[in-house]
This record gives structure tokens, sequence and C-alpha cells, in this order.
């Protein structure tokens, strides 16, 4: 954990409400000097002789000059966000008005707050550790259910207590593997070099399953790319609109009608999908313009998380189906087939496949369970349980490292190496364990980091 950083003993204020007209406008203003100030502009009562957590009406002034009819809001250190002093005004939420009390704070020499810099200074102060401090960005930005839900158990500390465990017990082992290096002409181990197994294989274990977390953490961050692909006429175009239940993509029975991607989002259970409607793709087209959509429908499948091949079960034989499925699998896509136009055959006999789901796009039949299909495929349940989920590239970066650190301290070990040189294996790993956290950390890593969140938090 850092100190307070030079020159982060000012006092600094941003206006915490998005920009627009609204019905009220926030400014916070966090620092030793927050309350003094704003009771300089605030003639109603002395704000200084009030108690923590407290709300005043009055009205805001500078010199004779009315800015507004205010609600002020009063956190004393410690028991603040930040653990400074904090102050934040309720004007109207008029632009000019806001603007004209941010410019009476500066002329009483309260800076602009930079991006991030109040939750920085959280941090800073002892707050928050890292990984609840970029939590609080995840929250802000989250956009579903599953977001929001992973953010807030990473701000209350879910990520977090998992690490300072793992972290707590190296440390002791660290620390009994250093005395027998001040042993060293003694020939003594004060570390059990069963347990230390054991720990490396319990922490390993742990590390895996944050690192296989990701992969959930992403699709819940960013949402799951899926292709809608087929051949031309197959009723892509009708089913995304099935899917969104609205009429986002031009229908027609004519062949190439949708030139080129068409993207749209789909809310599954809390999750987005990113659906995307390609080209129809045939392989031999004299349209130029045809084969451009084409490439890209390629390119899109390629990209996806999951493919929904779509054919028309009335034209496409057995033996056709059974090449896509090969193409599919060969490539490591993942697919669900999906037979459309069901409404036009009683009976699927010849036609029927395993593990194809069968469908009316236009009758919106079978919809419901392409839906539950792509859900299950993706994300499961998984993201409903209270396992720690890492949404975050940096701890992933981070994870890996820890990952192999442990590899080398096994492997040192096992090979019987000296105590000082398994120490250091054993530092290296706590370091990058305690990167995650901000237990260590530098002041450019962290101006990097939060100057990633919006001004005012």
């Amino acid at each position: 954990m850092l100190g307070k950083l030079a020159g982060w003993d000012d006092t600094i204020a941003a206006i915490a409400t998005p920009q627009g007209v609204g019905a009220i406008g926030v400014i916070r203003i966090s620092g030793a000097q927050a309350i003094s100030v704003v009771d300089g502009m605030f003639p109603s009562k002395s704000l200084e002789a009030q108690a923590s957590h407290t709300l005043h009406v009055g009205l805001l002034k500078e010199d004779a000059l009315v800015l507004d009819e205010v609600v002020v809001a009063l956190f004393k250190a410690p028991r603040s966000f930040t653990g400074e002093n904090v102050v934040e005004i309720s004007c109207h939420g008029s632009h000019y008005i806001q603007s004209q009390v941010m410019e009476s704070l500066s002329r009483r020499g309260v800076r602009m707050a930079k991006p991030g810099e109040f939750t920085q200074r959280a941090f800073l102060n002892g707050k928050m550790d890292l990984t609840q401090a970029e939590a609080v960005a995840d929250i802000i930005a989250s956009n579903t259910e599953a977001s929001k839900k992973t953010a807030l158990q990473n701000i209350r500390g879910g990520f977090s207590s998992v690490l300072k465990e793992l972290r707590e017990e190296l440390i002791k082992f660290s620390a009994l593997i250093e005395l027998e290096l001040d042993f060293s002409q003694e020939d003594v181990e004060f570390a059990d070099r069963t347990a230390l197994f054991d720990l490396l294989n319990r922490v390993s274990v742990q590390v895996s399953k944050l690192l296989q977390s990701f992969r959930l953490g992403n699709v819940i961050k960013n949402g799951v790319q899926v292709a809608i692909i087929g051949k031309p006429n197959a009723g892509k175009s009708t089913l995304l609109n099935a899917l969104l239940n609205e009429e986002r993509a031009i229908v027609s029975d004519i062949a190439g009608t949708t030139r080129d991607t068409i993207e749209e989002v789909l809310n599954i259970n809390g999750v987005l999908f990113r659906l995307i409607d390609t080209a129809g793709i045939r392989e031999h087209t004299s349209d130029i313009i045809e084969s451009i959509g084409v490439e890209r429908s390629l390119a899109k499948m390629r990209e996806a998380d999951v493919v929904i091949y779509l054919f028309d079960i009335t034209t496409t034989t057995p033996e056709e189906l059974s090449i896509e499925q090969a193409k599919l699998a060969a490539a490591n896509i993942q697919y669900v087939m999906v037979g459309n136009k069901a409404d036009q055959v009683k009976e699927r006999n010849e036609n029927a496949a395993e593990h194809v789901l069968y469908i009316s796009a236009k009758e919106n039949s079978g919809v419901d369970e392409l839906k539950h299909r792509l859900f299950n495929l993706t994300v499961s349940d998984e993201w409903n349980s209270d396992n720690t989920i890492v949404t975050n590239a940096r701890h992933i970066d981070a994870l890996q490292k820890v990952e192999k650190s442990l590899y080398d301290i096994r492997n040192g070990l096992q090979e019987g190496l000296p105590g000082d040189l398994v120490a250091i294996d054993i530092r290296s790993c706590l370091h990058y364990l305690g990167e995650i956290t901000g237990e260590v950390s530098n002041e450019d890593q962290l101006d990097f980091i939060f100057s990633k969140f919006c001004i005012g938090k």
C-alpha cells in the first residue's frame, strides 16, 4: 500500500452528476479544507460546528451574490468515502449554476478533481483495496444484473478476501524459510516442507479456479458475441427480429437481401448477447457487394463466442447438414444447429437430425428454447453462485504470474534447492498477489488505473 502521495493534501471538487439538464446537480468536495471552504459560502449556519452525516438547507453565496438555494451534506474524516472531509452540495441542475459554484470554489483554492481521484484517495487512505476501487468503476459501467452483481461482490471484498487468505498463508511460510536462512550454520528447518506442498496445492487450485472464471467474467462484462450464419434465405433476419421481438432487419424472399452485418443486443437472464445477423453464405456469387458481405460473415463467425447455424429444413439434406457441422467442429467453433421453417413441414422424418433445434422464426415457435440453449451453452447458472468471478484483465495477468511463481516454488522444493532460492520465488509470488490488491503498487500504475474512471468518482 502506498502512503499519501506528494501533492495529495489539497482539496478537490468535481460535478458528480452527468452532463445535461436535470432537476439537481451534485458537486462533491474532498480534502482537509472541504468543510471550512463551503462554510465560508454558507451563511445560514456554521457547518464546522455541525455533526458528521447531516444535511443542511440554505443559501450558497459568494459575498453578496446568491448562487443558489442548496442542500449541503457533511461527511467528516475519517467517516467518508475518501477518508477525508467530504461535502456534497446538491444544487439545481442548471449548468450555469453548477459552473458558478465550481468557479467560486476554485477562487477559494479548491482544485478541479482528475478522473477517478475521489476513489483513488479512498484507496490511498485505506478505505478500500485496489480490486474494490476498480469494482467501483465496474458498477458504474454495469448494464445488466450479472455485471452489477459481480461488481457489488468485488466492492464488498469478495475477490480481496480470497487473495488475502492466500497471501497470509504464504507469508507465514516465507517468514519461516527466511528464519532458516538466519540459522543456516545450524542446518535446521523451521518450515514443514510437507505442509508447504499442501499449501501450494491449495493455492494452485484456487488460482486455477480464478483464472478459469475469467471466461465467464469476460462474458458478464462484455457480453456474448453470437453470429447468426447460414445460406441465403434460411431466415436469419426473421430469426433476428424474433429474438429481439421487433422488426429490426429487412425480411424478403429474395436471396442475398442482407448485404452487410447487422448487430443488436439482447438481454437473456441478465447477460448481454450481442447478435450479429450476417449476409447469407453461398460459395459462388457474381455479385461483388454480396461477396464482400459473405467475407464479413465468415470473419464474424470466426470472432464469435457462439454461432447459430440456421438452415432451411425444407431444402437442406442430412448430408449437407453433416458437412456444415463438420466444418464448424473442425474450426473449433461453439455452435447451435437450428432448423428453421418447421411450420412448413408436418413430419421431419429424413430431415430430422440429432442435436438440432427445430423452430419457426416466422411463427416465433422455439425461439425461447433457442435463448435458453444460448444461455446454457455460454453462461449457465455459474454467475448466479457465490463463487468469485474475475472480470479484470489486469488481475488475470497478475494471476498468471502467480501461477508461474507457484510452479517455480514447487519445482525448487522438489529439486532440493537451498532455502534462499526458494524464498526468492515465494517473494515473487507474494509480490504478484500484492499487485492485484494494491499492497504492492506504484504511482504510475495507479494514475493509469484511475484515469479510466469518470470525473466526480
